[in-house]
């Protein structure tokens, strides 16, 4: 008996598998994100966010953002010559999507054309760029958050600022005065102290007079330098007179190499397409900026920024994980029938959903008060404490939510050429940096005892919001009365700052006007006997019809 050898070698036929996700356009097709653009106060961005979102959303950035993270930076402390040069090199990739967020305004629009909704416009950019690819943003986000630091010192920021301030990515390796625009990198820990940079040991020696806009020699160290290919670094050092607040350059101003000595780099688990270093400061030159002894207080701006965009960051990953596996079951059947067919999975769906829309609305609605801080004192006070709130709950919940995403998916969703592990390795990043969950809480309690009106602020948000929600009344009635005693808030804090932040999410939605949304996230979120685990929505919503709203078919 003879057989067709070419009917045996034909297997099967590939069915029931999807295409990318790609060639969409990410703002248009949000309609939570386009909802909250208008809502707070950004409306007049709107044909320019439509053209970024169909920017951020074709295959051809979607492929940057894989290239630039399987292709990792490589380090070099000396050439074939053996000289020092401390050179970071990153692929292609990489220098195209800093050239696209620099191009775009993503380090500096709000203070460069400063409008109603600035910052809401730059977050709603930021929100879609990151869904790209989370590693470039960290130069971008340090860059954008140097600004109120650099206003301290007058005469830095003049020289300094319109190029920090420039549309054009310049990422020749050069001194700065060459340059047709700059970057800026940060660096606070140290090993002995971490979070606790009162700890620090590096040392700034005058090179002539002291005082603020002078010039300081630094020697020492510190454990994380991000991103060690910036143009200067803002950077904490000891003085005579207490921690203080340096501008280090990393080409000197007569034109020869700062002694910035780039150790190593992290070998990180996420993040990977950002460099990040270990240095040593051997007698680097830097300029101070404000007076010695004030360095927490003068930098202090720049991380209530950065922490701002860790919420907006985290935000943004929830949004690329609903995103795609919407899109998965969209277009994968199980037991006869689609996956975004079956109850139980329209349960888990609709509640990650939930849980994205309700991160990206709280961050928008910091946006607005960060463009309003300046004149209104509702606004600064909200800023103050909700910052803090935010950037502990957002970004702790979102490692839970990247699993799950992946779990909606299954197994193509841990192999490496999916975007989902990727999703899951930068989901704890956010929460870990610039200050962790135990320090956020710390910081609200600092906030409430130091500055009072900031509580009073976030009661009246609240207040905004009774009456409209009987979940979200009697929870608030609860608050209310246990801010009253914060004598064990450091044993507690964490429960207090969860309450606080799903008050302010549900707060933000129900005064948005989409009453469905804010009772789902009501019912599953405050009701007293809800589980903390996904997908245990209660069968009262219509499930199917909100996913609808976070799909972008």
């Amino acid at each position: 008996m003879t057989h067709n050898i070419n009917v045996l070698s034909d297997t099967h036929e590939v069915t029931n598998q999807l295409h990318p996700l790609e060639n969409i356009n990410l703002f248009t097709q949000d309609q939570a994100l386009t909802e909250a653009v208008e809502r707070e106060h950004a409306a007049w961005a709107l044909d320019e966010l439509k053209q970024f979102g169909q920017l951020t959303g074709s295959s051809e950035v979607l492929e940057l953002g894989h290239l630039a993270n399987k292709h990792k930076p490589t380090f070099k402390t000396h050439n074939r010559f053996g000289q020092r040069v401390d050179q970071v090199d990153f692929h292609p990739s990489y220098h195209q999507l800093m050239d696209q967020a620099i191009g775009h305004g993503l380090h500096a629009r709000p203070w460069t054309q400063q409008k109603a909704g600035a910052h809401v416009a730059r977050a709603a950019k930021t929100y879609m760029q990151t869904q790209v690819e989370a590693g470039h943003g960290c130069p971008v986000t340090m860059t954008f958050a140097c600004t109120p630091t650099f206003l301290k010192q007058p005469n830095i920021a003049q020289e300094w600022l319109p190029l920090i301030h420039s549309n054009q990515y310049d990422k020749a390796n050069k001194p700065y005065f060459e340059k047709s625009g700059l970057t800026i990198g940060m660096g606070m820990t140290e090993k002995q102290g971490g979070s606790d940079v009162r700890a620090n040991t590096t040392k700034a020696y005058p090179v002539g007079q002291k005082g603020a806009g002078e010039l300081y020699e630094l020697v020492g160290h510190k454990w994380f330098l991000s991103a060690p290919m910036s143009d200067a670094f803002l950077v904490l050092a000891q003085t005579e007179g207490g921690l203080s607040c340096f501008l280090l350059p990393r080409w000197r101003p007569d034109g020869t190499r700062n002694p910035v000595h780039v150790q190593q780099l992290k070998d990180k688990m996420g993040n990977v397409s950002n460099a990040s270093s270990e240095v040593e400061f051997r007698g680097a030159l830097a300029w101070l900026i404000g007076d010695e002894g004030r360095g927490v207080a003068n930098i202090l701006e720049m991380v209530a920024l950065t922490r701002f965009d860790c919420m907006v960051g985290s935000s943004s990953g929830m949004r690329q994980a609903i995103s795609q596996i919407i899109h998965h079951c969209e277009h994968r059947s199980v037991f006869g029938k689609p996956l975004i067919q079956q109850p139980l999975m329209q349960n888990v769906l609709a509640d990650l959903a939930l849980e994205s829309e309700a991160a990206m609305a709280l961050s928008f609605r910091m946006a607005r008060a960060l463009d309003q801080m300046q004149t209104n004192e509702h606004e600064a006070m909200i800023m103050r404490l909700g910052t803090a709130i935010g950037k502990y709950w957002i970004c702790k919940r979102t490692p839970a939510h990247a699993y799950e995403a992946m779990e909606c998916i299954g197994g193509s969703a841990v192999m490496e050429d999916s975007i989902m592990p990727r999703l899951y390795r930068e989901a704890p990043i956010n929460a870990i940096w610039e200050g962790s969950g135990n320090v956020q809480c710390l910081d609200v309690l600092r906030a409430i005892i130091k500055t009072p009106k900031s509580l009073e602020a976030l009661m009246a948000e609240f207040n905004s919001a009774h009456g409209k929600n009987p979940d979200y009344d009697q929870r608030l009635a609860i608050i209310s009365e246990q801010v009253r005693d914060l004598n064990s808030f450091e044993y507690q804090g964490r429960i207090l700052v969860e309450q606080l932040a799903l008050l302010f999410q549900a707060s933000v939605l129900i005064n948005s006007g989409n009453e469905t949304v804010a009772d789902m996230f009501c019912a599953a979120r405050l009701r007293t006997d809800r589980s903390t685990m996904y997908g245990t929505l209660p069968k009262e919503f219509d499930f199917q019809r909100y996913i609808a709203r976070s799909s972008l078919a």
